[in-house]
């Protein structure tokens, strides 16, 4: 699945280096990543300077695996669609009013706004640091060794090995399609590009119970073999519970300053 994954979009998000933290564990940045995100969720909204400490962690750990400011940014911008969001909450919350620019904007929807913008960017950017300096083989095992259930594992290392083939299988019938003249340009077309939806989910279909008949066929029991048992070490667990810990003293201070 390595090599399939380093040319899959999901792939791309892995960026190889020798830094402190591409070192660690996954299992250890997995349950970091989590402690961290959860900490800035329970954050209370109105204790603004607390987002800016979590952003200058966030920055300290970028700056420790090497990742350049572009490339943070470009990554977190999966999240344009949430900002879009966020935007409109002042507009169309309730409460009071408040006057900035001649615009009438609700209150609460001002504070709605901030705290989906604030969280949300710190948890994707939590996730790209997560993303980059992890590989997606690596990350699988450590959700195994997290305990978490085995065929929800098994089910994501399958969608990782298999989105490529399932998207070129799609390109090919889009070649097809446009072969014979077809190009899709209004709401007539639609059925057409419903069927072609329909036929892809039926050869992802046919292709799924083949790869799982030649599974058994070798001897698959529900289980899939970890040959890669990797154990952190008290030093390990240490440098990755570093960024929680110092996330869990500012959320601390949030809720009582």
């Amino acid at each position: 699945m390595s090599a399939h994954a380093h040319h899959s979009p999901a792939g791309r998000l892995h960026r190889p280096g020798r830094t402190p933290v591409h070192a660690l564990p996954a299992h250890c940045k997995i349950l970091a990543h989590l402690a961290f995100v959860l900490l800035v969720v329970a954050t209370p909204r109105e204790a603004v300077w607390a987002f800016g400490l979590y952003a200058a962690l966030l920055a300290a750990a970028a700056a420790l695996a090497r990742l350049p400011a572009g490339f943070m940014l470009r990554r977190t911008a999966i999240e344009v669609p949430f900002v879009a969001f966020a935007l409109l909450l002042p507009f169309l919350a309730e409460g009071e009013r408040v006057t900035w620019l001649g615009l009438s904007l609700s209150e609460s929807g001002l504070w709605g706004a901030w705290n989906v913008l604030a969280k949300g960017t710190l948890g994707v950017a939590a996730s790209v640091v997560l993303a980059a300096t992890t590989e997606l083989r690596q990350i699988l095992l450590g959700l195994q060794r997290l305990r978490l259930p085995p065929l929800m594992v098994q089910i994501a290392a399958f969608m990782l090995r298999y989105a490529d083939v399932i998207s070129d299988e799609l390109r090919r019938m889009r070649i097809a399609r446009e072969s014979r003249g077809f190009t899709a340009r209004g709401v007539r077309h639609w059925a057409v590009l419903a069927r072609t939806a329909g036929a892809l989910f039926i050869r992802s279909y046919e292709r799924g119970e083949r790869v799982h008949l030649a599974m058994l066929s070798r001897g698959y029991t529900g289980t899939v073999p970890v040959i890669d048992r990797l154990t952190a070490t008290r030093a390990q667990w240490a440098h990755a519970l570093a960024l929680p810990a110092s996330a869990a003293v500012v959320c601390v201070l949030g809720w009582t300053l």
